[in-house]
């Protein structure tokens, strides 16, 4: 119930926003990334940065790229993106960012600890520091002022609750970066309520070395007939796998693309859970802006849940024309 529950007020938040869009008017500069969205507001120009642990080929982090845009361009903003997969060096990014003197910066914590001197760095400075998409269990700790995302292990819970309901005897957890917390968490929920889960973990910067270590698990243990991964070219990736092992195990993933989309309208994939990017992007940029210009802080201390929602055959048609627009 927890599980639909935030589903909908994620679905909420998106249509709020959606609103807000139709309803500016007037030209606006373009931004890197030409993002979507209707006019400027009037107010001072600032520049924000936005630092996160992608990793380079990773598809989801271009709709957090196109929200983020979207919102800058509406804001008036001068958004610089910057990204380093590995923890120290993006708590580097985030060290530049402070010395050029930015007005407000978004960063992932997927890798608390490591960032956690840097972000103090900048608070020390006044600059104000939202986190969102990964360190829901420590953005708070840290003296971060806000948070977009969603709960890793309660979406976790639901997948397994969902592989339980489809029969599913035995699941595999893939996780593509080992350390990461959000993804721990996230194979963490799908355990405990589908305790027959077993854990893989995979270097997720080299795709080849993905599949062939998913293909030999399934050799390994054919008994493995449900395979969860936690990122949409994961479960592409799981597929060839399954097909390389002669296995009918099959595919269910953490997050979405344009491919995977796909996936899911032909079978090869039977579902995703959407934490909405676009949404984890547009907010941390228009959170900052709503700060610095009227004093606003959303959530009250609380994180702002963007997910867990399922994308299954029952409602895939309709987030396919979103994806067409490289929103979702």
């Amino acid at each position: 119930m927890t599980f639909k529950r935030l589903a909908s007020i994620a679905g909420a938040g998106v249509l709020a926003l959606g609103l807000a869009a139709c309803s500016s008017t007037g030209g606006a500069p373009e931004q890197s990334g030409n993002g979507s969205g209707g006019g400027t507001v009037d107010t001072p120009r600032m520049t924000f940065a936005m630092i996160t642990h992608e990793v380079p080929g990773d598809s989801f982090w271009d709709l957090i790229r196109k929200g983020a845009e979207t919102a800058a361009q509406k804001d008036n903003i001068e958004l610089r993106y910057s990204n380093d997969p590995e923890a120290p060096n993006q708590a580097n990014l985030v060290q530049a960012a402070i010395d050029s003197g930015v007005d407000g910066i978004a960063v992932t914590l997927a890798k608390p600890d490591a960032m956690k001197a840097a972000v103090e760095a900048a608070e020390a400075k006044g600059i104000p520091v939202v986190a969102f998409n990964a360190g829901m269990d420590a953005w708070a700790d840290m003296g971060v002022m806000e948070y977009f995302g969603q709960s890793g292990y309660i979406a976790g819970q639901g997948v397994g609750d969902r592989l339980r309901d489809e029969g599913a005897t035995k699941a595999l957890c893939v996780i593509q970066e080992q350390g990461h917390v959000d993804l721990e968490a996230r194979c963490a929920g799908v355990t405990n309520t589908f305790p027959a889960t077993e854990i893989l973990n995979v270097n997720g910067k080299d795709m080849p070395s993905v599949e062939s270590t998913i293909t030999a698990k399934l050799q390994q243990d054919p008994s493995i007939d449900y395979v969860v991964t936690l990122g949409a070219p994961f479960a592409l990736t799981a597929v060839q796998s399954a097909q390389n092992a002669g296995s009918n195990a099959r595919i269910g993933t953490f997050d979405t693309n344009a491919a995977l989309v796909e996936a899911i309208q032909s079978g090869d994939v039977q579902w995703a859970v959407d934490q909405q990017p676009f949404l984890q992007g547009y907010l941390a940029v228009d959170s900052l802006w709503l700060y610095l210009t009227n004093g606003n802080i959303i959530g009250g201390g609380q994180p702002t849940l963007t997910g867990p929602a399922f994308i299954d055959v029952t409602n895939i048609d309709a987030v396919a024309e979103y994806a067409k627009g490289g929103t979702r």
